[in-house]
């Protein structure tokens, strides 16, 4: 008889919904927790301090006002951390109740410290006090996330080189910063501290940024971050940064060399599995510390299931919380199925950006045709009454059966925006629902139909013309 039917290591969005999960399927379920680190890396030091901390810099900058109040408008002139942060530890601290909330209503055990296999159904419990307690599930879950990634070769110090989560543990906004890494990450924080007026340099060793969006939607993105001093150094690599009393310098192998109050290094992150000793379950990581599962989140140990970050790609909130739920629901012999290719991907930059389906270029390269329809937050009312003037988004139609192949959307929004055109997809729908929809007016969902009546023109133009 084990302690657990299921017992999931890590309290973040794959691990919560996995335990929760279970509990609905009448399960008893645990989940191993630090004391200070419930709802995960997500809710402590990543995306939920990230984003709240995006809105306080829209919000103390007056950055989406000043359409309509002039370049100088501004809610506060000397924005400090300080200023930022309260909201920031406001929102975590909600987070963390509901989070605490919604295990314990599900009846779900919480044992605080830090887990390690001593066998495949066993795992020992350390409260960091010197106490240890072990327990046994039938089933496991590992859902321990990321911690961001260090090259051995520099010297982190928290002040001045720093990782992303040392953003949080700043003392004040920084005059100038060195970005080194325009991974999403890289590039979320860079647009954040140039809204605040520091002077960020993004040093990039490939030849271009965000290599999975839309080229188009990028080059927005990059003219956008150019107009606020961002500085681009493509196809360059950081060979050393050396500290100094009032900041750094960032010695590129190219011969540059860039003055910095602080260097942020956004190296992509690092499974948190090599304390779990998985070696006692027969289980390995590779060298990023990922886990592979197979298409039920199946480990090569087959009651022992992981998810969300861990397991790498896409490594996103949104979809560690269904990994954890359909983990859940396989451990505990509920039917399920296998999950969908179609997730929505979105960017907090400044301004966002958010798409699902296809690309141009993969489209382009896969020979697919497909007809563009486009949409200008600047052409609708809504778009005017918000002062966005540069939002777009954009539509990539199937010319043969009128099926949605992409949606991509930049600007205001489109992290919420882009879920319609993911329900007209994920339904098997058509361009032509979108075109005969009534939107509400004004809003900026609107320009989903008027994006699909550009698409349907351009087709119908090319129809006449072939008759």
């Amino acid at each position: 008889m084990y302690d657990f039917d299921v017992l999931v290591l890590g309290s973040g969005p794959g691990g919560q919904k996995a335990a929760i999960a279970t509990a609905k399927l009448g399960k008893r379920a645990g989940v191993v927790e630090r004391r200070d680190m419930v709802g995960g890396v997500c809710i402590n030091t990543g995306t939920i301090p990230s984003k709240t901390l995006r809105e306080a810099v829209l919000y103390l900058t007056g950055m989406s006002q000043r359409e309509m109040y002039g370049q100088s408008y501004r809610v506060k002139d000397d924005i400090t951390v300080s200023d930022l942060l309260v909201r920031t530890q406001h929102v975590i601290g909600r987070e963390v109740e509901v989070t605490r909330s919604q295990l314990s209503r599900n009846h779900v055990a919480m044992l605080a410290g830090l887990g390690a296999f001593v066998d495949e159904h066993t795992i020992e419990v350390s409260d960091g006090t010197g106490r240890e307690t072990r327990v046994t599930a039938d089933k496991i879950v590992i859902a321990t996330g990321t911690i961001p990634a260090r090259p051995a070769t520099v010297d982190f110090d928290g002040a001045t080189i720093i990782d992303s989560d040392g953003i949080l543990h700043l003392e004040r906004v920084p005059q100038s910063m060195v970005v080194v890494g325009a991974g999403v990450i890289g590039i979320e924080y860079a647009s954040m501290f140039a809204a605040l007026g520091c002077k960020v340099t993004v040093v990039e060793s490939r030849t271009r940024m965000l290599e999975f969006c839309d080229i188009e939607v990028v080059e927005a993105l990059k003219y956008h971050l150019r107009d606020l001093a961002v500085t681009f150094r493509f196809g360059e690599t950081v060979a050393a940064v050396e500290r100094h009393t009032k900041g750094a310098i960032a010695v590129l192998e190219s011969g540059k060399k860039i003055p910095a109050e602080v260097v942020m290094y956004s190296a992509g992150r690092q499974g948190m599995t090599d304390a779990l000793k998985l070696e006692n379950a027969g289980l390995n990581a590779d060298a990023r510390g990922r886990i592979a599962v197979d298409d039920f989140f199946r480990t090569q140990v087959p009651h022992i299931y992981a998810v969300g970050d861990v397991i790498g790609f896409p490594a996103l909130a949104a979809t560690s919380m269904e990994q954890g739920r359909l983990a859940a629901h396989h451990a505990c012999g509920e039917p399920v199925n296998v999950m969908s290719k179609l997730q929505p991907i979105g960017i907090y930059t400044i301004p966002e950006i958010s798409f699902i389906g296809k690309t141009e270029d993969e489209l382009t390269s896969g020979r697919i045709p497909f007809e563009v329809g486009v949409s200008r937050y600047r052409e609708l009312a809504r778009g005017q009454i918000i002062g966005d003037s540069y939002g777009v988004l954009k539509l990539l139609v199937s010319p043969d059966d009128h099926s949605l192949l992409g949606v991509h959307v930049f600007g205001t929004g489109a992290t919420e925006l882009v879920h319609i055109g993911q329900a007209v997809m994920g339904c098997g729908g058509t361009v032509d629902y979108l075109v005969d929809a009534v939107f509400n007016y004004p809003t900026l969902a609107e320009s989903y139909k008027v994006a699909a009546l550009d698409a349907m023109n351009k087709i119908r133009q090319i129809e006449r013309l072939a008759d």
